[in-house]
């Protein structure tokens, strides 16, 4: 049974609903437009919300719209004929009516399909239900059945026949085989020549000579080989002789020991540094768009090559008129190998197989039906529409403000709590600091947690971000209040407990922001990952970001996948937390492969908050959607 059928066009006008329960098809239709189309995500037909399925089907050439609904436990096989059928006969109906494509008169006009609907209806279950059933085979119809039974009885001793034929026929092949070979061997022989005097040499003669040759042949690969195993035999016996260095040290203990002692238990002298070489170049305070391009892109523009504008006019003017297609409604056919390539493209790109093939679809599902102008190619439209699908895919629906977030949170009198989560050498403590040096230079004081308590050095690295961190915004640049600090327990603790008291901490003390530190863990292990939920959970930080690099490729779909299917889990809430935003690190080691940015937000609906692009603490910036794509889509 349905639950609803509707018809709207792509300008949000409803044409025509039937309304097979008492529930309004309302929010699952606009669940359907927020979260598919206009996210360009229509590579698959079906989507899923709540307790409803919703197959739906996109009229390009009228810019009409076919949604279904129906009970997911249900198992509906007339559902794909049934829109078939409905969309083919309620374009053919009004066509007339739908061609003059003015809001006024699709408002004003009349679409009586309830009738034909039900029609149609009815048709399709009872094509579901009239289907032949499988009967068995009888014996008499079995090919067993058609051979006599004196072939099937076997004597002890004897062969089957088809084993004998086998053999006797795989016999007769290698004779066979074999009369060629001697009679081409043998031929020569018999008329072969001296080489020397010009007289014909007999078999027995041929073969002795034949045998020298090879005999000289060889001995001399034989000698040559004696030579170079006697050349290689000393350097095997040597050995190399260790080198003795002009200025030898001593292996003392006190020699090596290079750490100053500590008297009273006073703390550490930070040592000298570069304070312009910690901190970088650029603004802190303020995000710089992501650049994506090249310095090959960059010699390409210096330079550019004479001969291509050399290019005779005659054939120019063929090249664009190639490929035209004037008013012309696409089909798959036409666009198949222009998705193939742009399909191969992406992957190489660095975009998961899964999500390529999907952006293709989507592309397909488009453009399917759309009516082209008259200077324009497959290969020009399919690139802007797949363009503009992945425009769209990096700027998801909700977008991340955390200055404007921790502000929030400031009027609150609490703590801005953000949490980091990710895999392990992603680069977690890294960007942490980043972002702490990126809220410092914005006037916010920062407390960071040191939860990772398994990872050998961890704490140590934090607390060299910390010292460093202070030296570039020492307390009395800030009227002796201290902007940045850590919060540490040591190793082999309970990370959510050490959460849960810099956040108590941190409001004591009147810290704007709390960093969490976690440690990194892979996607496949439940107890850190439930350790990780747990710790979510007790907490509640006002951001979870997810830590991933750029170089990953299909790993990036099984990471986040995952992450937010453990974190649900493992949950105790019973509406579980997942991951609300993505940093995105190493970006500077991947030139134009951008593919990973593509994948993470596809998969997850969530933007891309920071991209990590070096070492020093400036090197943050935020995504540039077209920048982006316009290098996923360069050659």
């Amino acid at each position: 049974m349905l639950d609803f059928f509707t018809i709207f066009s792509k300008g949000g006008l409803v044409l025509w609903c039937f309304q097979g329960v008492s529930d309004s098809c309302t929010g699952p239709v606009n669940a359907l437009i927020r979260s598919v189309l206009l996210q360009e995500r229509g590579g698959n037909n079906s989507f899923t919300h709540e307790a409803l399925t919703l197959k739906y089907k996109l009229d390009n050439q009228f810019e009409l719209v076919f949604v279904v609904g129906f009970q997911k436990i249900l198992t509906l096989t007339y559902v794909d004929k049934l829109i078939d059928d409905v969309h083919r006969l309620f374009r053919d109906k009004y066509r007339t009516e739908i061609q003059q494509q003015s809001a006024l008169s699709l408002l004003n006009g009349t679409f009586d399909f309830q009738n034909d609907f039900l029609r149609l209806l009815r048709e399709a279950e009872e094509s579901s239900k009239v289907r032949a059933p499988t009967t068995m085979k009888k014996f008499e119809d079995s090919e067993k059945a058609k051979k006599p039974v004196r072939s099937m009885i076997e004597t002890r001793g004897e062969k089957p026949k088809e084993k004998a034929k086998n053999k006797k026929n795989k016999g007769a092949k290698k004779e066979g085989f074999d009369v060629p070979l001697t009679a081409s061997k043998t031929a020569p022989a018999e008329k072969s020549v001296g080489a020397d005097n010009g007289v014909e040499l007999s078999k027995e003669e041929l073969i002795r000579r034949k045998r020298e040759e090879f005999i000289q042949k060889h001995g001399k690969a034989a000698d040559k080989s004696s030579k170079s195993t006697k050349s290689d035999a000393p350097k095997e016996k040597g050995k190399k002789a260790p080198r003795v260095w002009a200025l030898g040290g001593c292996a003392n203990k006190e020699d090596l020991d290079y750490s100053a002692p500590t008297t009273n238990g006073a703390p550490e002298v930070a040592p000298p540094e570069d304070i312009n070489l910690i901190r970088g170049t650029g603004p802190g305070g303020q995000l710089q768009d992501l650049d994506c391009s090249s310095s090959d892109d960059e010699g390409a523009a210096q330079n550019p090559t004479k001969p291509s504008a050399a290019k005779g006019t005659l054939g120019g003017m063929f090249g664009m008129l190639k490929g035209l297609v004037g008013s012309k409604s696409l089909s798959r056919e036409d666009m198949e190998s222009v998705l193939d390539k742009m399909r191969d493209h992406l992957i190489a790109k660095n975009v998961a197989a899964d999500i390529a093939v999907q952006l293709c679809e989507s592309v397909a599902n488009k453009l399917e039906g759309k009516v082209m102008g008259t200077f324009s190619t497959v290969t020009s439209t399919v690139k802007q529409a797949l363009q503009e699908s992945l425009v769209q895919i990096l700027q998801p629906q909700r977008r991340v403000d955390m200055l404007r977030d921790i502000m929030d949170a400031q009027r609150h009198q609490r703590p801005y709590v953000v949490t980091f989560c990710g895999v392990n050498g992603v680069g977690k403590s890294t960007n942490l600091a980043k972002i702490s040096f990126w809220l410092l230079e914005n006037g916010f004081s920062v407390l960071i947690a040191a939860c990772d308590t398994f990872r050998a050095g961890a704490v140590e690295q934090l607390r060299t971000h910390t010292r460093r961190l202070s030296a570039l915004h020492p307390p009395e640049s800030h009227g002796g209040r201290t902007m940045v600090q850590l919060f540490e327990k040591g190793y082999g603790k309970d990370a959510a407990g050490i959460a849960m008291e810099a956040i108590a901490f941190a409001r004591n003390q009147g810290f704007d922001v709390v960093l969490v530190d976690t440690a990194g863990r892979m996607q496949d292990n439940a107890p850190l990952m439930t350790a990780l939920a747990k710790l979510i959970t007790v907490n509640t930080p006002d951001l979870v970001l997810f830590v991933g690099e750029a170089l990953v490729g299909n790993e990036a779909v099984d990471q986040l996948v995952k992450f937010n299917r453990a974190l649900a889990d493992h949950s105790m809430a019973q509406t579980p937390r997942l991951i609300d935003g993505i940093v995105l690190t190493k970006f500077d080691t991947i030139d134009d492969k951008v593919g990973a940015a593509i994948s993470m937000t596809y998969i997850t609906s969530k933007p891309i908050v920071f991209v990590g692009t070096g070492q020093t603490y400036c090197d943050l910036r935020s995504l540039n959607a077209k920048a982006v794509v316009a290098a996923l889509m360069k050659a």
